[in-house]
């Protein structure tokens, strides 16, 4: 733990540790029930194992529930920034959720970084950030594996919202770039409770491989229907499956499913002089040391890196603002597009102008479901 404690208060410039006393208010939005709660609460528990002060300012953490549901979250993000006045908000993990959020957060002018991968665009959304991988560098990954495997078709089967949008996009992206086909492409409701005729549609085509655009344990569904239903070639995920709680429900069905991830997942199996490791090793000994061994997962080191950005961003904040004003958030809004090299569990961020994410390829990784773990593919 001591480790962790240093690597978190290493990120702070030690000049504005003289500065007067301030709260700053963090609000955080999860989705600890609904659909998203598998992504939700991992976020919820790294919040705990958080230092509560910020360049020796207190911090107060205002954590609300959206449910898994857009307009809760939309509401959260107004309750935040208006009634509790908060410096920052920290959205949600679910992609409908974080987007409607940023939306929000833009009209509000308070600076947001979403847990999971939407779209954001600097110039029309100044104060919006994220912290995971864009998901045409995941799905790239994964594309890359299916040609050196010698993959010429997939289909595909994934959410019916927004990030079943995104992800059939970056798969007919990533597929034509490698000639790839895309055989067929079905959709399923993240409540819905089988998807047996929509695997049988996509298995009808032939295809070599499929791809689940899912998350969560929604996104096992599909994989347990391909497995009962006979399907015999290699299955491939996104990032947004990488937990227990996927394997949990999937059970021996997840067996040899392949998908990208960043590092913090796999980072005591990463080598060493990795630019991730150190980072990712402490953070899981904090977290596996409060939660239990094998409660790892990404979700959680998004948090943590969405922390570590506020962390580092703060000092230089503090000296042209006081927390709980609109000049504090326009502060801390430039600072965090000022951040370069800053390590996270899951990637090095380097922010600019025309990048509110950050993250190269040094922030991803493919990993395979063996004997009930997730392990990193040499």
């Amino acid at each position: 733990m001591r480790g962790f404690w240093r690597l978190a208060a290493s990120l702070v410039f030690l000049g504005a540790a003289s500065m007067a006393s301030a709260e700053i208010v963090v609000g955080v939005s999860i989705s600890a029930t609904g659909p998203g709660a598998s992504l939700g609460i991992p976020t919820r528990n790294t919040l705990d194992i958080l230092p509560k002060t910020i360049a020796g300012e207190t911090v107060r953490l205002v954590i609300l529930d959206d449910a898994s549901d857009p307009g809760n979250g939309t509401r959260i993000v107004k309750k935040l920034a208006t009634e509790d006045r908060a410096d920052i908000v920290i959205g949600s993990s679910v992609v409908p959720v974080a987007g409607a959020q940023a939306v929000a957060a833009t009209e509000l002018k308070v600076p947001f970084i979403a847990l999971c991968p939407i779209a954001i665009d600097p110039v029309k959304q100044p104060f919006i950030f994220g912290v995971p991988q864009q998901v045409q560098m995941m799905v790239d990954a994964v594309a890359d594996h299916m040609q050196a495997a010698g993959i010429k078709s997939v289909a595909f089967i994934g959410f019916t919202d927004a990030w079943g949008d995104l992800t059939l996009r970056a798969l007919t992206q990533a597929g034509g770039a490698r000639g790839i086909q895309i055989l067929g492409a079905e959709r399923y409701a993240r409540t819905d409770t089988s998807v047996n005729a929509q695997v049988i549609k996509v298995m009808a085509t032939h295809p070599q491989a499929m791809f689940v655009g899912g998350t969560g344990t929604p996104g096992a569904l599909p994989q347990i229907a391909l497995v009962e239903l006979g399907f015999k070639g290699p299955v491939y995920h996104t990032h947004g499956v990488v937990n227990q709680d996927f394997i949990r429900v999937g059970g021996r069905s997840a067996e040899g499913v392949v998908a990208p991830t960043g590092a913090v997942v796999v980072a005591d199996q990463l080598p060493d002089g990795h630019p991730l490791k150190k980072v990712g090793v402490e953070f899981l000994k904090a977290y596996e040391g409060k939660y239990g061994a094998g409660s790892r997962n990404a979700f959680a080191g998004y948090a943590y890196d969405a922390y570590a950005l506020v962390t580092a961003a703060v000092p230089a904040a503090l000296k042209k603002a006081k927390p709980g004003t609109q000049e504090f958030r326009q502060a801390l809004r430039d600072a965090i597009e000022a951040l370069r090299e800053i390590p996270g569990t899951h990637a090095v961020y380097s922010m600019s102008s025309t990048d509110h994410n950050g993250v190269d390829k040094r922030g991803r990784v493919l990993v395979r479901v063996d004997k009930g773990e997730w392990r990193l593919m040499k």
